[in-house]
């Protein structure tokens, strides 16, 4: 069997800063452990909105969003440490209002999945990972883009190790594990908050928990609650700096008092060590509860520290 050295992990993501929110923990931890990590971006973001107060009125940004938003990219895939693909399509935005609008046409989430997943499939066959992160069904929240990444990377992982599907993208290869992110587990914002309580400090996470029980997202939007009990909890407190600083980087995205540094990695790594993940699927034997997501593929998975708390595993 190989060893770290020798396996791929492949993350695909909606729009660049997303894979600084979500797993990017889990990427750098890889990376010190050996494994080759690549991040899949399906679109360029160029329909978000500038949502870092300082960032108003650079000329670059308010010009050329999608340009500005490339360069945030390659900073946080340089910090991280790790590979970096664009795959082409058109930011979808997010719509709002009552009734929602259409979405614009040729977006993202518009495409055929089997159009959309083409260029995935091509990355699949092309970089060979074992392992691909990707969002549930509803995106992680009911983005269009993220759950149209959800479609996509699903029909990746069923179609690259297909060799009579789409026969002119390469030679087939078919991963072995594909994972769903779970960053926003409301059990890791308890966690943080029920610690902060602890300490005699104020929360800021009591509105978004609020939210989450009354099945809504950050802005929001209704939402269904993740129903995929995690079953793999990667521990990796000594990546969470790593993780904040490739977050930073994406500035017209996340501003410094946003709610992802509302606390620092110190207190996050006590309160809640682990990126948590859902096994979707698996080609190789594996029993949940799992700490590391190679297993059953890699020859020895990484101990877990012995000064690592016990998870409360719900499985």
């Amino acid at each position: 069997m190989p060893t770290y050295a020798d396996l791929r992990l492949l993350a695909v993501h909606a729009h660049p800063d997303d894979e600084s929110s979500k797993g990017a923990g889990t990427m750098a931890h890889y990376r010190r452990l050996g494994v080759e990590v690549m991040v899949a971006t399906n679109t360029g973001g160029e329909r978000g909105d500038i949502l870092n107060q300082a960032m108003e009125g650079v000329p670059h940004a308010e010009r050329d969003l999608a340009g500005y938003r490339r360069s945030e990219m390659a900073e946080a895939a340089d910090i991280l440490d790790i590979q970096h693909r664009w795959m082409g399509f058109t930011d979808s935005g997010l719509p709002e209002g009552d009734p929602l609008p259409p979405l614009p046409w040729g977006c993202f989430a518009l495409q055929p999945v089997e159009i959309a997943a083409a260029p995935l499939v091509k990355l699949v066959r092309d970089f060979k990972p074992h392992v691909i992160l990707t969002y549930d069904e509803n995106g992680g929240y009911p983005h269009p883009d993220h759950i149209q990444t959800h479609n996509v990377a699903m029909h990746a992982w069923k179609t690259a190790g297909d060799p009579e599907a789409y026969p002119d993208l390469g030679e087939a290869w078919e991963p072995l594990k594909i994972y769903y992110d779970k960053a926003f587990s409301p059990e890791r914002f308890v966690a943080l908050h029920d610690a902060m309580l602890e300490r005699g400090l104020e929360s800021p996470f009591a509105e978004r928990i609020a939210r989450m029980l009354e099945a809504q997202d950050a802005e929001g939007n209704t939402a269904a609650l993740g129903k995929h009990p995690t079953t793999t909890k990667v521990f990796c407190p000594e990546s969470f700096t790593v993780r904040e600083d490739a977050l930073r980087c994406h500035a017209t995205q996340v501003a410094p008092d946003s709610m992802f540094f509302a606390v620092s990695p110190e207190f996050q790594a006590a309160a809640w060590p682990w990126e948590d993940y859902v096994l979707a699927d698996s080609r190789v034997e594996a029993v949940a509860p799992e700490t590391c997501l190679f297993e059953g593929i890699v020859d020895q998975i990484a101990p877990v520290p012995d000064y690592a708390p016990q998870p409360d595993w719900q499985i």
